[in-house]
């Protein structure tokens, strides 16, 4: 999550810094949905689909806020333009996509483990939930700086 503090001023200086909802606060914790739904999958496969619809509906409103900001502070269409697909890519590589896939591979080799090493009825039901479950707060850091450096190096070089 963003440095600024939340409340809406730096900590030494008094000068204002602007929170970003989307991501310098709990709001943050909507993309990561469809990691808890990815962690449920073998428990409650139903959760899924639905995990994904809030996800996406989180990188949607993010995407329509910076767009609609930088349209309010008079910014060209083409710049405008620029700040939602930026956005946009973002949030979907960093908060569902990778994540997803990453928590979903967690879970499958949970999955796999549990059953090869013949573990009790309890460890193979809830074993990979588990996994994916608290696989979650070490990926999220990593999956948003390497997305910050593929994109500063490619998409971002472009315009």
């Amino acid at each position: 999550m963003g440095k600024a503090s939340v409340g809406g001023t730096a900590p030494a200086g008094g000068e204002k810094v602007e929170v970003d909802i989307y991501r310098d606060t709990p709001v943050r914790y909507l993309g990561y949905a469809n990691e808890l739904g990815e962690s449920f999958r073998p428990m409650a496969p139903k959760m899924v689909v639905p995990s994904y619809i809030v996800s996406f509906g989180y990188v949607f409103a993010d995407t329509y806020s910076k767009a609609s900001k930088a349209r309010r502070s008079g910014k060209t269409g083409n710049e405008v333009g620029k700040i939602a697909v930026d956005t946009l890519l973002w949030q979907s590589f960093a908060s569902v996509l990778i994540p997803g896939f990453v928590i979903h591979k967690v879970v499958d080799l949970g999955t796999f483990a549990t059953k090869r090493m013949k573990m009790s009825p309890p460890v193979m039901r809830f074993g990979p939930t588990a996994a994916g479950l608290l696989a979650i707060p070490f990926i999220i850091h990593p999956i948003d700086h390497f997305v910050d450096v593929v994109m500063d190096n490619s998409v971002r070089k472009m315009w």
